[in-house]
C-alpha cells in the first residue's frame, strides 16, 4: 500500500488569518512542514493541498507539489478526502499546516499501524506536562488496553480523584487512513460530539472506527496564534543556527 502526505492548509484561520505563509526563520511554516514531511521513510509523495491561490503560488517556488481542493471544507480531515477522491486507493498521512517543528520519525509512526495492525486509521500521542493539563488547545487522549483511542477531549482527561502518578496522554495532531474510511467519513455529517469539542477526530470514533494510537514525540508548539508562531520561530533558530 502507498502512502500519501497531505499537508492541509488554508489562509482563513479564524484565530491567525494566513498563519500558513508566517515566516519562521526565513521560511513560510507551511514549507518547514513540507519539509519535515519529506524526510519521513514512509511517503512515497507528499502534497499540499490549500483552496488558495496565495498558498500555490508560495508552495510552487520552494518545489512543493500541491492540490488545489474546495473552499468549503469544515475540517483538515475533509480536505484530505477530496485529495484521496482524486488520487485513489493508498494511506493517506494528514500533517497539519501549523505544526512546523513535526519530526519525520512522528510522521511515520503515526503511518505505521496501518501496515501492521490492518487498522483504518491511526494517529500519535505524548505524555502531557502539568504546564499543558488546563490548556485547551492541547488536546488530550486516553485509551484501551490496546492502546486504541477512547476518547478525546479538550478538558484533562482522565479525571483525577486523588494525587497520583497515572500517566496522561497528549494527542499530537498527526492521522493516516486509510482512503477506505476517508470516504465514509466524507459522507457522515459531522456528529454531536465533533460539534461539542470542536475535533474531528470524533467523528470517527462516534461511528465505531478503532484509532490505533501510538507513541511519538510531539511538536513543543503548535501554531495557532500570533505568539505562538513566535515561540515556533525561536525554536526554529535554534535548528538553523
Amino acid at each position: 500500500m502507498d502512502v500519501i502526505a497531505v499537508i492541509p492548509a488554508r489562509m482563513g484561520s479564524t484565530r491567525f488569518p494566513g498563519k500558513p505563509l508566517v515566516l519562521l526563520a526565513g521560511k513560510p511554516m507551511v514549507r518547514w512542514v513540507y519539509e519535515a514531511a519529506r524526510k519521513a521513510k514512509f511517503p512515497k509523495a507528499v502534497f499540499i493541498a490549500t483552496p488558495d491561490e496565495e498558498i500555490l503560488q508560495a508552495a510552487k517556488k520552494f518545489g512543493a507539489e500541491c492540490i488545489r481542493t474546495r473552499s468549503d471544507h469544515e475540517t483538515g480531515t475533509d480536505r484530505i478526502a477530496e485529495v484521496a477522491k482524486l488520487l485513489g486507493k493508498a494511506a493517506y498521512v494528514n500533517v497539519q499546516g501549523d505544526e512546523p517543528l513535526i519530526a519525520s520519525e512522528t510522521i511515520d509512526a503515526c503511518a505505521e499501524p496501518l501496515f501492521h495492525e490492518s487498522r483504518e486509521m491511526s494517529s500519535v500521542y505524548d505524555w502531557l506536562t502539568r504546564e499543558e493539563e488546563n490548556d485547551s488547545s492541547v488536546v488530550k487522549v486516553v485509551t484501551d488496553l490496546e492502546d486504541c483511542a477512547l476518547y478525546f477531549s479538550r478538558s484533562l482527561i482522565p479525571f483525577r480523584r486523588a494525587e497520583n502518578n497515572f500517566p496522561m496522554k497528549k494527542h499530537i495532531g498527526v492521522y493516516a487512513y486509510t482512503s477506505d474510511i476517508l470516504e465514509k467519513f466524507s459522507r457522515w455529517e459531522p456528529t454531536p460530539l465533533e460539534r461539542a469539542e470542536k475535533l474531528e477526530q470524533l467523528r470517527f470514533l462516534e461511528h465505531g472506527v478503532k484509532i490505533q494510537m501510538s507513541y511519538a514525540r510531539g511538536t513543543r508548539v503548535s501554531v495557532d496564534t500570533p505568539e505562538q508562531a513566535k515561540i515556533a520561530e525561536n525554536f526554529l533558530r535554534e535548528v538553523v543556527s
